[in-house]
């Protein structure tokens, strides 16, 4: 009878961070202090559990532009149904002007009770959207086409259920009823500026990057 050690089982998590490989066993390198963190590193210790740096072994992080273009793709994929399921009922943006309505009326009938409706029936929708598919494989459809996915940065997974909420609400909560265009500045901003790992907001309050998918 064999005594050798079953196989190990295979990882489910395509995706995972792999190990970077290090010098062969004997080397005068397998020894010594460890690699520095990467400049400007906001954990203080080259990772958020004072580690390795997170991004070693991972594919690198995914282009801002692409990211954007990735965004607008998945708005257009759920705000274009939604407009016209809303059509019969009057529409979820109210089109009506009596054509004396000057810049402060505007401001302040930002939201019709009307509006209102739709733009919570809107953030159910958007948050559903990006909690399923980032949970699902790290992919809206959008960053699919773009050859992108949402990674935990502590290990490179598939981000959880919380985390993947957490990253929808933060992401489309304050754009679809308060701030929109302030909101979505702050995060073009970060994504171009962010360092080292180009964080959202939202990447921030789920602690997970974008990375380019090979």
């Amino acid at each position: 009878m064999s005594t050798e050690p079953p196989p190990p089982p295979p990882d489910d998590d395509p995706f995972s961070k792999r190990p970077p490989q290090g010098p062969p066993s004997g080397s005068p390198y397998d020894s010594g202090p460890p690699p520095p963190p990467p400049p400007n590193d906001p954990y203080g210790g080259g990772g958020p559990y004072g580690g390795a740096d997170p991004l070693a072994g991972m594919p690198p992080l995914a282009e801002p532009g692409k990211r954007i273009l990735a965004r607008l793709i998945d708005f257009l994929i759920i705000s274009i149904p939604l407009y016209l399921i809303s059509l019969p009922f009057g529409g979820a943006v109210d089109v009506s002007d009596d054509g004396n309505d000057d810049f402060g009326n505007a401001v302040g009938n930002a939201y019709t009770s009307h509006q209102l409706v739709w733009s919570l029936i809107g953030l159910v929708v958007y948050v559903a959207y990006d909690t399923y598919f980032t949970h699902k494989d790290g992919r809206t459809p959008g960053k699919r086409l773009l050859k992108m996915r949402v990674a935990m940065l502590n290990d490179g997974s598939v981000p959880d259920t919380s985390s993947s909420l957490m990253r929808a609400v933060v992401l489309w909560l304050p754009a679809l009823l308060c701030c929109p265009c302030l909101w979505w500045l702050i995060n073009i901003v970060l994504m171009f500026t962010d360092k080292p790992y180009r964080q959202g907001l939202q990447d921030k309050a789920g602690k997970t990057v974008v990375v380019s998918v090979p």
